[in-house]
C-alpha cells in the first residue's frame, strides 16, 4: 500500500490528511489477517501470554482489531471495501459464538477478560448495524446475543469495567434482545462519584470518597464510554447525561491538550500505556460527540500528531503488527492482563473515520497545540499535577502532587507509573522486571503493585527508584517509598505533598509481609516542586513527626528524570551538578541548590527504560546524614536548548525566616516565585 503524500497546507504540523487515517487503518489490519485461526474466530498473535491466558488472547485479537475494522467500514463510501473489511470478523462472529465449535470464544461467564472484550464488540456491532449486524443470520444474531447477555450483571471491578456491561445492555436493547438496565442504571450513578471536576474523572476508587486514579483511562476510557452509551442507546439515554457527558469532555481536553508533546508523544505515565495512540481516543470523542471545545483544527493536530508519532517509532516494526511496548517493543511495560493483542485498543483513536470527509475534523486547517504556541505552567487540580511545556523543544512535564492510585490510609508499595515526582512526554520511568509472584505471597492484595503489576517485589528491584523519587535510605541503602502520599497544596506553579517513609519487607510470604500496619516507618517527607520552563525546583524537608527518630537520621537520595537512549548517553559531574545528554541534544541535569553540599552522580542502566536500551539519571545524595527539618533543594532540569547553546544556568535560590520559611526562586531569564513553607 502507498502511503499518501502529506499535505501541509490543510495539516502544516503533521502534513496527515483523512487519507493517511485510512491508510494506517488498513495497514494495521492487514498485518494481523495471516494471524487469524480457522473461522476467523481467534486472532493469536506472537508473544508472550496474558494472564488470562492464550484462548482469552485470541479472543482479544479479534474483538480489538474488528473495533478497528468497523471504524473503517462504516467510515467508507466504497461498499466493497466495507465489505472485504467485515467479511472475516462476520465469519468469525458465526465461529466464535457456536458452542460446537473447536474455535469458540471463551464465555463472559467463564472468564472477566471475555467481559471487556464484550464492550469493543457490542460497539463494532452497533457502528456497522446495516453493514454486519443486520445482514447476519439469525441463528448467528441470537447466539451473539446470547453470548453477550452474559456479560450482563457479571461481576465487574468498581472502575471502568463498569461501562462494558452499561454498553453492551445498551446494544442489546437496540437489537430487541434481553438486557440488564441496572447495568446501565449503576454505571451512570458511580460515574458521578467518580467526577473529580475539570473535566476529570478518577477511574474508580479504593476508598470512598478518595479520588486518586488518574492517567489515561481518564480520557480513553471514563469519556468514551459514556458518551458511546448515549450513542448507543439513543432515544433511551437521558439527554442531560449527554449534555453533561459532552460538556466535561470539553474541558478534560483543554487539559488533554496541554499534555501532548510537539512531536506527538503522549505523557508517559499510568498503566497500560501499550495501547499508545489510544490517548487520541478523547480527542476523536471530541469531534464524534461535538464538544464545544477544542476546535477540529486542534482536536485533528493532537489526534493525527499521536498516531505519527507512534507509527513512525517503530511501534509496528518490522511485520507491522502493534508490539508489546512504547516505541518499540519493550516487555516491562506490559502487566499480567496485557497479551499480544492488548496494543490494540490503539483502536479506539481511528473512530475519526466514522466522520465523513466533509466534516471539519477533516476540512479544518491544523491547529498548534498549546506546547507549540508558547511556553505555559499550568495547574490541573483533579489530578494534582503542575504541568509545564517549552516551545523551544516541544516537552511537556509533570509534577506530580496528587495521583498514586493507591488507598490513602495504608503503606504500599510505589507503582513506577503512578508514584513518581515527574512524568514527561520524552522520558520514561526506569522499570524492574516483571515478575510473578504466587497468589500466596501476599493475603492483602495491596501488599504489592496493584492492577497485577508485581514489579518492585524485592530489595534488588528496589535499588531502581533513582528516577523523579525522593527517598530515605537504610543503613544497607534500601530506599523508602512514597506510598500513599498527601496533597498539601496546589497552586500555578507550584505543587506541595507529604508522605511517610516506610520500607515494604521482601514479597515473599514472610511473617509481616502482608501485615502492612507493621510495615517499618520512618519520618516525614514532605516535598514541593517549582516549576518554570524547562526547570523544577525541588525542595525536601524530613521530620520526625511522631515516628521513632532514626538514630541518626536516614541520608537522603533525590532523583531526577531518566534519559535514555540507543546507545550510551554522554554524562558529566561536577561538585554541584551531574547532567546526562542524549545523541538528539535532550539533557536531564540535576543542580545542588541548597545546602550547597552533597554528591551529585550518576545511576546508569540497562534494559530498563521504554526510550531505549541505555538509560543514566542524575541524582543528589546528601554526604552525611542531616539534621530534622534541614531544607533540601535541587534543580532539575529536562530540555533540549539545541547546537551551539551555551551551558545550562541553574536557577537560585534565596531562603528566609523560619518558622516559617519563604523560599524565592530566582529563574535563569530573571522571574522570581516564592514559596512559603
Amino acid at each position: 500500500m502507498t502511503t499518501p503524500a502529506a499535505d501541509f497546507t490543510l495539516s502544516p504540523h503533521t502534513g496527515w490528511t483523512r487519507e493517511h487515517w485510512e491508510h494506517a487503518a488498513d495497514t494495521l489490519l492487514a498485518a494481523v489477517r495471516p494471524y487469524a485461526g480457522p473461522g476467523h474466530s481467534l486472532i493469536n498473535l506472537p508473544g508472550p501470554a496474558s494472564g488470562s491466558g492464550t484462548h482469552s488472547d485470541g479472543l482479544e485479537g479479534f474483538a480489538r482489531t474488528f473495533l478497528l475494522a468497523a471504524f473503517r467500514a462504516a467510515g467508507t463510501t466504497d461498499p466493497q471495501l466495507a465489505e472485504r473489511v467485515l467479511a472475516p470478523y462476520a465469519e468469525g462472529l458465526a465461529t466464535g459464538t457456536d458452542p460446537a465449535s473447536a474455535h469458540r470464544w471463551p464465555r463472559p461467564a467463564e472468564l472477566p477478560q471475555a467481559r471487556v472484550e464484550a464492550a469493543s464488540l457490542a460497539l463494532a456491532l452497533h457502528e456497522t448495524r446495516p453493514l454486519l449486524w443486520d445482514r447476519l443470520p439469525a441463528p448467528v444474531r441470537e447466539r451473539t446475543a446470547d453470548w453477550l447477555y452474559e456479560v450482563c450483571g457479571a461481576a465487574v471491578p468498581p472502575n471502568n469495567w463498569v461501562w462494558f456491561r452499561a454498553v453492551v445492555s445498551a446494544f442489546l436493547r437496540s437489537a430487541g434482545a434481553p438486557h440488564a438496565p441496572g447495568d446501565i442504571a449503576h454505571a451512570i450513578d458511580v460515574t458521578e462519584q467518580w467526577y473529580a471536576g475539570g473535566g476529570w474523572y478518577s477511574d474508580g476508587t479504593r476508598s470512598p470518597g478518595h479520588l486518586r486514579n488518574y492517567d489515561h483511562y481518564n480520557g480513553w476510557a471514563m469519556h468514551l464510554y459514556p458518551l458511546w452509551y448515549t450513542r448507543v442507546a439513543a432515544g433511551h439515554a437521558d439527554p442531560a447525561d449527554a449534555e453533561r457527558y459532552r460538556n466535561r469532555l470539553s474541558a478534560f481536553l483543554d487539559d488533554a491538550a496541554h499534555l501532548v508533546a510537539a512531536n506527538g508523544s503522549p505523557l508517559l505515565q499510568g498503566r497500560s500505556l501499550t495501547y499508545r495512540f489510544a490517548a487520541a481516543a478523547p480527542f476523536a470523542a471530541g469531534a464524534l460527540f461535538d464538544a464545544s471545545a477544542p476546535s477540529p483544527g486542534l482536536l485533528r493536530r493532537a489526534a493525527s500528531g499521536m498516531v505519527r508519532h507512534f507509527l513512525e517509532h517503530g511501534a509496528t516494526a518490522p511485520d507491522g503488527l502493534l508490539s508489546l511496548g512504547w516505541h518499540h517493543p519493550f516487555p516491562r511495560i506490559r502487566q499480567r492482563y496485557s497479551g499480544p493483542a492488548s496494543p490494540y485498543w490503539a483502536s479506539k483513536a481511528f473512530a475519526t473515520l466514522l466522520l465523513p470527509a466533509g466534516h471539519p475534523l477533516w476540512t479544518a486547517p491544523e491547529e498548534p497545540l498549546p506546547v507549540e504556541r508558547g511556553d505555559f505552567v499550568r495547574t490541573l487540580a483533579a489530578p494534582g499535577w503542575i504541568a509545564a511545556g517549552t516551545r523551544a523543544d516541544g516537552i511537556v512535564r509533570v509534577a506530580n502532587h496528587g495521583t498514586d492510585h493507591t488507598p490513602p490510609d495504608r503503606p504500599a508499595r510505589d507503582d513506577p507509573f503512578y508514584a513518581r515526582y515527574g512524568y514527561t512526554t520524552h522520558t520514561a520511568p526506569e522499570l524492574a522486571p516483571l515478575r510473578e509472584v504466587p497468589a500466596t505471597a501476599h493475603p492483602d492484595p495491596e501488599a504489592h503493585a496493584r492492577d497485577g503489576d508485581a514489579r518492585y517485589t524485592d530489595p534488588a528491584d528496589l535499588d531502581q527508584l533513582y528516577d523523579s523519587h525522593v527517598a530515605l535510605l537504610t543503613e544497607d541503602g534500601v530506599p523508602s517509598q512514597r506510598t500513599p502520599f498527601e496533597r498539601v497544596a496546589l497552586a500555578e506553579g507550584t505543587g506541595v505533598s507529604r508522605h511517610r517513609a516506610h520500607w515494604p519487607p521482601p514479597a515473599d510470604g514472610t511473617a509481616g509481609a502482608a501485615d502492612r500496619d507493621r510495615w517499618p516507618a520512618g519520618p516525614r517527607i514532605t516535598t514541593a516542586s517549582l516549576l518554570h520552563g524547562p526547570w523544577e525546583i525541588r525542595l525536601v524537608r524530613v521530620t520526625a513527626d511522631g515516628a521513632a527518630p532514626a538514630a541518626p537520621p536516614p541520608r537522603l537520595r533525590v532523583g531526577g528524570h531518566a534519559l535514555a537512549a540507543a546507545t550510551p548517553p554522554d554524562g558529566d559531574t561536577t561538585p554541584e551538578a551531574a547532567l546526562v545528554r542524549r545523541p538528539d541534544g535532550l539533557i536531564s541535569a540535576l543542580f545542588v541548590l541548597h545546602p550547597g553540599e552533597g554528591t551529585p552522580a550518576l545511576h546508569w542502566d540497562r534494559d530498563t527504560n521504554a526510550f531505549g536500551p541505555h538509560s543514566a539519571t542524575p541524582y543528589y545524595l546528601t554526604p552525611r546524614p542531616l539534621p530534622y527539618g534541614h531544607l533540601h533543594a535541587v534543580a532539575l532540569h529536562l530540555g533540549n536548548p539545541g547546537p551551539g547553546a551555551p551551558p545550562l544556568t541553574p536557577p537560585t535560590l534565596t531562603v528566609t525566616g523560619s518558622a516559617p520559611r519563604t523560599v524565592t526562586a530566582h529563574w535563569p531569564d530573571g522571574s522570581t516565585s516564592a514559596l512559603t513553607l
